[in-house]
């Protein structure tokens, strides 16, 4: 503590140069004041704002060109898929009359191979009841053959 109180009492300083001391110091603390800033201003802050600037217009520039690249991008999107639908409602109208002309085919082909089957059996048919009437018209014969021939047998 001691050494404190000398301390306070060294201090004590008699006359001019106390706390708010206004001699030519404060003009040339202004001045180097002003200077430094004019000189921060030119070497530091100029060329700091002025890379700001540029980087906030190519921001602004990409952000215009996005937008437009979006747009864009939407219209060609909606265009495609409406070329897209009407690609799909095409194939299916397609794929539709494909298959009718396909079942009409196959009806006519159903409908030929029907009739030829139709016509082959009528005729296999007609074949084999002529010849079931050619067989029992000999198996008649033949029977009454065999029944003349039982008769003369029996007769003796």
């Amino acid at each position: 503590m001691i050494n404190f109180s000398i301390l306070i009492s060294s201090s004590e300083v008699n006359g001019p140069g106390g706390l708010f001391d206004l001699d030519a110091t404060l003009p040339l603390v202004a001045v180097q004041f002003i200077l430094l800033m004019i000189i921060l201003n030119a070497i530091l802050y100029n060329p700091l704002a002025k890379l700001l600037q540029e980087r906030d217009e190519y921001i602004n520039i990409n952000k215009t060109e996005a937008a437009k690249l979006r747009s864009e991008n939407d219209t060609l999107s909606s265009a495609y898929e409406q070329k897209l639908q009407s690609v799909r409602e095409k194939a299916e109208l397609e794929l539709r009359n494909s298959q009718k002309i396909y079942d009409e085919i196959f009806e006519t082909e159903l409908n030929t191979s029907q009739k030829y089957i139709d016509n082959f059996l009528d005729t296999a048919i007609t074949e084999l009841l002529d010849e079931k009437d050619i067989i029992l018209n000999d198996l008649d014969k033949i029977v009454q053959s065999l029944c003349l021939d039982i008769e003369t047998r029996l007769s003796i």
